[in-house]
């Protein structure tokens, strides 16, 4: 094995160790190390990439617990996290937080660096659909999931068009085009071209047309993107 594969194992064992529950005081303080170092919740203390996408629908990155504190206190009644409702310390707080504060947790999964599978995309749309308003979604940066989201959101929970949906996904909010996370657009331009020949929406087309494995095979192949 070379050293940088050692290294990485090292960095994602090391990683693990503080990745853990909140069943004791011990566990608790290492998962809190986790959120702030690993997950960088140290930066989002400062950084929220706090947005509005419509009426009653904001987006962001992971919020604090004081952040959760300020949301409710500003009338937010529910909270659409986006990185899935898994066992990490990030989403162990958060579900924490959200119950302390009496926040309504919705969970949904979707992923930065590959193209959603149709039932992952008709879960996001279920939970619009049933949310409480007004809701934040979010994802860990803010950046590209929660674009993804809010671009899906105007376009059909709005009846905007592509090309308003597609800023959503900008460097305004940190999103990186020529990066892995490209596929998110990706899957809008293909969507905009099937559009401009059919008229076909953007739910119809992905239960009906859409094959995520094939969107990311094929945006794999022609831009070949390295990070």
């Amino acid at each position: 094995m070379s050293i940088f594969k050692r290294l990485v194992a090292w960095e994602r064992d090391l990683r693990q160790s503080y990745n853990t529950d909140l069943s004791t005081p011990e566990n608790r303080r290492r998962a809190e190390i986790y959120n702030l170092w690993f997950d960088h919740a140290v930066l989002r203390k400062f950084w929220t990439n706090h947005y509005p996408v419509a009426e009653g629908v904001w987006r962001s990155n992971q919020p604090t617990h004081a952040r959760f504190e300020r949301l409710k206190a500003s009338g937010f009644r529910s909270i659409l996290n986006l990185r899935g409702a898994g066992g990490a310390a990030h989403y162990l707080v958060e579900e924490e937080s959200c119950a302390k504060l009496g926040l309504t947790l919705v969970n949904v999964t979707l992923h930065a660096r590959f193209a959603a599978p149709r039932s992952d995309i008709a879960a996001l749309l279920k939970a619009f659909r049933e949310i409480e308003r007004p809701f934040v979604m979010h994802c860990k940066s803010g950046a590209d999931r929660a674009g993804f989201a809010s671009a899906i959101y105007l376009m059909v929970m709005e009846g905007r068009s592509v090309a308003e949906a597609r800023r959503m996904l900008s460097l305004k909010y940190m999103h990186i085009r020529q990066s892995k996370t490209g596929v998110l657009g990706y899957i809008l331009d293909l969507y905009e071209a099937r559009q401009a020949e059919t008229g076909i929406g953007f739910e119809d087309w992905v239960m009906t047309e859409y094959d995520n494995m094939a969107v990311q095979t094929a945006f794999e192949e022609n831009f070949k993107p390295r990070f």
